[in-house]
């Protein structure tokens, strides 16, 4: 209870203060502290520390300061605290009250430097009775605040801090911050493209650019940006959606696409190695028994770290007996001959005819035909529930009914705009140009390497005496393969140099 008059059991005190980012006229925490220090003088109290909460609601009691605060009482570090009012220890009766008589049962007493409560029923009455109207005060000010949060949102204004690349205008509502804006736009697109996480956040803090909040670039600065459908330009917040109420940054089909690569088990999320990316994970194959070939790898008596794919039927039984396969020279030899195969020019011909007919079929399919005829009809039943609610035919499901409706619609307008942004219609000629694109590429590079495997590779089959089967997948049709020997260093002679210790660092593909 706080007593004024009380005498304390000792000098020893501490001082409370918080100030509420919700209401901007409240006294500051320095001034609370320079209120409650007078108070403690005149009552010939000791001040050993302050504990503040800055911006912190007395409505929740999850603030820092205060849970440090009753550790340490429980701990004995004091006798007594001073807070500038009862406001400051809590808005809420049933909070105020608890802590009080956690408080009291410790031993510790509470003193408020600007509110003066006897320690009689009279006093204590009045503490309750003020204690309520902290709450109803606190209460008052939330429905308040979010009563104009709410009318805020109906005019698509401003409410809380902007996503990154927007910034509030001179009116309150949303403007794009365009210099952010397009780090969004290159986030989207890189993720569209299937770029790793890890690539994209080393590569915008290699450019020296920060975060929303002016910090390094993550793997977790990428969730809330590819979430947030606001880019789109719907107005969102609570049970407002208003389509159109901001500034688009990123189309829908983009948003789509992105959604779609990050609900799949094959999302960009993941990083790179230590060792390096394995190219032909989960393309090659043991030539000897069949199985998957993985990644491992070897450290030699100079420390350095060798990289080998390696049967997984070492594992099993019966276990087979295929020697190791050093992982950059069969890349660097597979890519070699994908690239040789791929450039000669009746299969780049071959190539461009094929890819022009499955383009013919693929937009001539009844996909988006089916996708229309639903919309039509589900627009159709939405438009007779309307009439039917104007002339007055209302039943307890007619709500519910219409919400499913509409739900249903905005599922099928979703597909169509996805299926729209899949269907890229290319000319002949634009396919033989991203043919010829593979001439220029450096055979050296990793990156070139995977951009061929994926594009042209459907499996590889190794054998012990170097001969490998390379077999193709031109968009989902086979044409032919390669079968030949490869010029490989023998493993054998390079463990026994190495004597490397052997590590699986893959999965079976």
């Amino acid at each position: 209870m706080a007593r004024k008059s009380d005498k304390p059991l000792s000098n020893i005190a501490v001082i409370y203060a918080r100030f509420s980012s919700h209401n901007q006229r409240e006294e500051s925490i320095e001034q609370q502290v320079a209120e409650c220090k007078v108070f403690a003088a005149q009552q010939g109290l000791e001040i050993i520390e302050v504990y503040a909460d800055a911006a912190q609601s007395g409505r929740t009691e999850n603030r820092s300061q205060f849970l440090r605060l009753q550790r340490d009482a429980k701990k004995g570090k004091f006798s007594n605290i001073i807070a500038y009012k009862s406001n400051r220890i809590a808005r809420n009766m049933v909070n105020a009250l608890t802590f009080e008589n956690d408080m009291e049962k410790l031993g510790v007493k509470l003193f408020y430097a600007k509110e003066e409560f006897g320690n009689n029923a009279a006093g204590r009455f009045a503490l309750r009775m003020m204690m309520n109207v902290n709450q109803f005060y606190s209460e008052n000010m939330a429905e308040d605040i979010k009563r104009g949060m709410e009318d805020n949102a109906l005019k698509c204004k401003v409410n809380g801090p902007a996503p990154y690349g927007y910034r509030s205008g001179e009116n309150g509502t949303y403007e794009i911050d365009e210099p952010a804006a397009a780090v969004v736009r290159e986030i989207f697109t890189r993720v569209a493209c299937g770029d790793p996480f890890v690539d994209i956040y080393t590569d915008l803090n290699r450019r020296g650019l920060k975060t929303r909040k002016g910090n390094e670039w993550g793997r977790s600065s990428f969730q809330s940006i590819l979430k947030c459908e606001k880019y789109t330009g719907v107005y969102i917040y609570d049970n407002v959606r208003i389509e159109g109420g901001m500034p688009e940054i990123i189309s829908k089909e983009m948003f789509l696409k992105v959604q779609r690569i990050l609900g799949t088990k094959g999302n960009p999320q993941g990083r790179h190695r230590v060792n390096g990316d394995y190219l032909l994970t989960g393309k090659l194959f043991c030539g000897e028994c069949g199985r998957h070939m993985m990644g491992l790898s070897g450290t030699g008596k100079n420390g350095l770290l060798h990289y080998y794919y390696g049967c997984s039927g070492k594992k099993e039984k019966p276990r087979c007996t295929k020697k190791n396969v050093r992982r950059d020279d069969l890349e660097y030899e597979v890519a070699r001959l994908v690239q040789a195969y791929i450039l000669q020019d009746d299969v780049i011909t071959w190539l461009a005819d094929t890819l022009i007919k499955f383009q013919e079929e693929h937009n001539n399919d009844g996909d988006m035909a089916l996708l229309n005829a639903q919309l039509s009809e589900t627009q159709k039943s939405i438009k007779n529930m309307m009439a039917a609610i104007e002339q007055g035919i209302i039943t307890p499901s007619t709500k519910e009914r219409l919400m499913e409706l509409e739900g249903e619609k905005s599922r099928i307008e979703n597909s169509i705009t996805l299926l729209k942004a899949e269907t890229i219609t290319v000319s002949k000629d634009q396919i033989g140009g991203w043919l010829d694109s593979f001439r220029d590429g450096d055979i050296k590079d990793k990156r070139f390497q995977k951009r061929l495997f994926d594009s042209f590779l459907s499996a590889v089959y190794v054998y012990d005496d170097n001969r490998v089967r390379i077999v193709f997948n031109l968009c989902g049709l086979d044409k032919g393969d390669i079968d030949t020997k490869l010029m490989l260093d023998s493993t054998e002679a390079i463990e026994k140099a190495a004597e490397c210790s052997y590590k699986y660092c893959y999965g079976s593909p």
